[in-house]
């Protein structure tokens, strides 16, 4: 599954959306959320993100690990 991090926030450039074939992005507040619940782990999203803020979970770096908690969140309190 892919998390999206910090680069996200207020940039919000969205092609990640555009690419999805799951359709499992979605923009909230401050920065878009990937629902891990549909993720497919295909990485078109990362391939596409403009400004690196999409990691797969393995790779996510240690102070980004509380994205992957925000999405959860987000799709939670939906």
């Amino acid at each position: 599954m892919y998390v999206i991090g910090s680069a996200c926030i207020e940039e919000k450039a969205g092609e990640c959306v555009d690419v999805c074939p799951v359709d499992c992005i979605e923009e909230g507040d401050d920065q878009f959320y990937i629902d891990t619940d549909i993720c497919i782990s295909c990485g078109a999203c990362e391939a596409a993100c403009p400004v690196a803020a999409i990691f797969y979970f393995e790779d996510l770096p240690e102070e980004e690990k509380h994205y992957f908690d925000k999405a959860v969140e987000y799709y939670k309190n939906k």
